[in-house]
């Protein structure tokens, strides 16, 4: 009978410990998981231009060329 609950613990803190880590780490293994997704897919082409907007790592390093942004720093000179 020792056995059979030594057993059950034991599962059971597997189980425990895996829907810990996949709540710990769900965005890094979402990427991953997507990723992966993405390589198995045969329709899908790398070289295919993404069509998604992606943010500037540095937003400020990312000069702004609108005709209200050239007029201000005319002014501020």
């Amino acid at each position: 009978m020792g056995a059979i609950t030594s057993a059950v613990i034991a599962v059971v803190g597997v189980i425990l410990g895996w829907i810990t880590i996949e709540i710990a780490c769900k965005p890094c293994l979402e990427k991953g998981r997507e990723a992966i997704d993405r390589s198995l897919d045969p329709n899908y082409d790398p070289d295919q231009q993404d069509t998604a907007i992606r943010a500037p790592l540095n937003p400020a390093a990312v000069p702004d060329h609108s005709p209200a942004a050239s007029s201000a720093a005319v002014k501020a000179v």
